[in-house]
């Protein structure tokens, strides 16, 4: 296994696709601060839905100053009502720019890192600093349903949490600011084609084929 001083990895893909448990395994592999952008963005709809401030924007400034990463990772952030809030939240311009200062400051301090969510190679890790590699994570609506059910401990219907996915990535892909989208680049990995192993093995090779 390659040794790396600086390594930038762009993980992008659509709602429940796999894509952080593949970040989670090639952080482990390789060493890297992982950053969950979505984590970033369900932590916000968390603080909102139980504060209800009146000014949505000013809030959260304050918020995300006053917090690190490592408390935001330790937080139960997954419920269906966090779900369908965030969505919504995404879209919101201002709270994109609050969202992406405070990552960034994170990407500065950091060069082995590993960066999750939707917009990563195509804003995120753009240019300065540039990642690495891209990976672009895709899976069959039933299997990414399914997965997301057991996660949630079945407490919400399936049929609820699949209208959700469909819902959820339609809105990414539509989007005005900051859509979903693969860049040319980014390799696919199709998450309901491969096993856990599958998906580290095949993100490895990448990896390790660097220069």
């Amino acid at each position: 296994m390659k040794k790396f001083k600086k390594l930038i990895i762009a993980c992008d893909g659509e709602s429940a696709s796999g894509k952080s448990t593949a970040a989670k395994l090639i952080s482990r592999k390789y060493k890297l601060l992982l950053i969950n952008s979505g984590l970033l963005y369900r932590y916000a709809s968390k603080e909102i839905i139980k504060n209800n401030p009146k000014d949505i924007v000013n809030f959260l400034k304050k918020r995300f100053k006053s917090i690190s990463y490592k408390k935001i990772v330790k937080l139960n952030l997954h419920s269906q009502q966090i779900s369908n809030h965030v969505a919504i939240l995404a879209k919101n311009r201002n709270i994109r720019k609050i969202i992406n200062t405070f990552q960034k400051a994170l990407i500065k301090k950091n060069k082995k890192i590993c960066i999750e969510g939707r917009d990563i190679a195509s804003k995120i890790l753009a240019k300065n600093p540039k990642y690495d590699l891209a990976f672009y994570f895709k899976c069959n609506l039933s299997v990414s349903s399914y997965r997301r059910w057991l996660d949630l401990k079945k407490s919400v219907p399936l049929k609820e949490v699949k209208k959700s996915l469909k819902n959820r990535t339609k809105m990414d892909k539509t989007r005005k600011n900051s859509p979903l989208v693969k860049v040319k680049d980014a390799i696919l990995i199709r998450t309901d084609k491969l096993s856990k192993r599958g998906v580290l093995n095949k993100m490895s090779k990448y990896i390790e084929n660097l220069n």
